[in-house]
């Protein structure tokens, strides 16, 4: 007899602080996959990276009066430094958010668990920058949509397949 979880714990008895270090686990690894994919396309395809994630971190320092400090390339390295991170970051909340959502007793299908997941990516990692006015997705070409779409949804194929495993008696 399978019941249902209490939050907190899951018929394994993991804590919810147990599934959210589950997920960042699978949105660390699916945050690998993503950048892979990314990486493998700009190789096959020649093209450049985006500046969007140097572009939203400068925004967002200037909406809060948080000076990047240096000058010329110091301070374009460091941007691009921290262009990076806000997406590694991003990757590990989503997936400590699906943990906590595993937690609370949720489970899907593949199909479910990774277009939710997808969805949930595509939003934190484009919600910022479009709220921002740094891109605006409804301009996008269909290559612009397949570059974003296709290793977000490797990510969010990795962190359902994870969590799936970590899930298993």
């Amino acid at each position: 007899m399978i019941r249902q979880a209490a939050w907190g714990t899951s018929r394994r008895g993991v804590s919810a602080t147990g599934w959210a270090l589950r997920g960042a686990a699978a949105g660390a690894a699916a945050t690998t996959a993503l950048n892979a994919v990314t990486y493998l396309d700009m190789a096959v395809r020649g093209r450049g990276s985006s500046s969007t994630p140097e572009d939203t971190v400068e925004k967002l320092a200037e909406k809060v009066n948080l000076p990047i400090p240096g000058d010329g390339e110091t301070r374009t390295n460091r941007l691009q430094g921290l262009g990076a991170l806000t997406g590694l970051g991003a990757g590990v909340v989503v997936g400590m958010v699906v943990g906590l959502v595993r937690a609370a007793g949720f489970r899907s299908s593949p199909l479910v668990g990774t277009a939710l997941t997808t969805a949930g990516v595509l939003v934190a990692a484009n919600g910022p920058m479009t709220v921002l006015g740094i891109t605006d997705p409804r301009t996008w070409s269909t290559s612009d949509w397949l570059s974003d779409l296709v290793p977000h949804l490797v990510y969010g194929v990795v962190v359902k397949t994870t969590m799936d495993a970590l899930d298993q008696p």
